[in-house]
């Protein structure tokens, strides 16, 4: 049983992820992951992220004007990912809980150094029959052991120079995947030991997630989404080193 005072942070915390994927069209599972891996073992809040994740992505997937050829497009990536996702959930679990906060730490730094550094590439068509299998298991391997989706998923997305909103619905494709995989690495290694309350609790989360998103979507129409996206970015490289000391201590 959560006490007030947690239930209250993970709402604040959820609130703030959904504005956050609102503004940018991304970031919800980082934040999160990030923030309540602060108070809780990676597993938990892995469990909590599922039901608030899977929503928010699929929304993102279903309204994007390109759904079926971007399944067409990235099927072995999406396939990659789940195998790597339930390869790698045993990480999340048991004695393994420091290695993955410290490797969820790492990711975050690592996600915001290649944002702030604006760092890309380009994929050439030709080269996505072997880049995109690689890129979904190397994915998969980071979300089962850590939680976060983004590394490399979305450098490499963004790479594939895709049109703005071919862009944000292939994000909801490989992030909804990715929340589905983590959902059966998560029970496939006992990670959701009482299913149901955990379910119950990642369902409240739901509401306050969404209302972030909503929330951040209007303010998007009136900000500079690159002054945000430099905030975000310094905020998640001083989260990321944060859990990497504290891991290592």
């Amino acid at each position: 049983m959560l006490s007030a005072g947690i239930l209250a942070w993970t709402g604040a915390v959820f609130l703030a992820a959904g504005f956050v994927k609102g503004v940018v069209g991304m970031g919800l599972p980082t934040v999160a992951m990030g923030l309540l891996a602060v108070t809780m073992p990676p597993a938990q809040a892995a469990a909590l992220l599922l039901i608030p994740s899977l929503v928010t992505n699929l929304w993102q997937l279903l309204t994007g004007p390109s759904f079926g050829g971007l399944c067409k497009r990235l099927w072995t990536m999406t396939a990659g990912i789940v195998l790597g996702t339930v390869a790698g959930a045993g990480l999340l679990t048991g004695t393994h809980t420091g290695v993955a906060s410290a490797g969820l730490g790492a990711a975050l730094v690592l996600y915001a150094l290649v944002g702030l550094a604006k760092a890309g590439f380009i994929t050439p068509v030709h080269h996505e029959v072997w880049a995109s299998p690689l890129v979904g298991v190397a994915t998969g391997l980071v979300t089962g052991a850590t939680g976060v989706f983004v590394i490399p998923a979305v450098p490499y997305l963004q790479s594939l120079r895709l049109g703005r909103e071919d862009l944000i619905q292939a994000l909801g494709l490989s992030f909804t995947v990715s929340t589905a995989a983590l959902a059966i690495g998560l029970f496939r290694t006992g990670a959701l030991a009482s299913p149901t309350a955990q379910l119950a609790g990642s369902i409240l989360a739901l509401a306050p997630a969404l209302a972030g998103m909503f929330a951040g979507q209007a303010l998007r129409q009136k900000m500079s989404v690159e002054t945000f996206r430099k905030m975000f970015f310094v905020g998640l490289l001083a989260l990321g080193v944060y859990l990497v000391g504290e891991a290592l201590r």
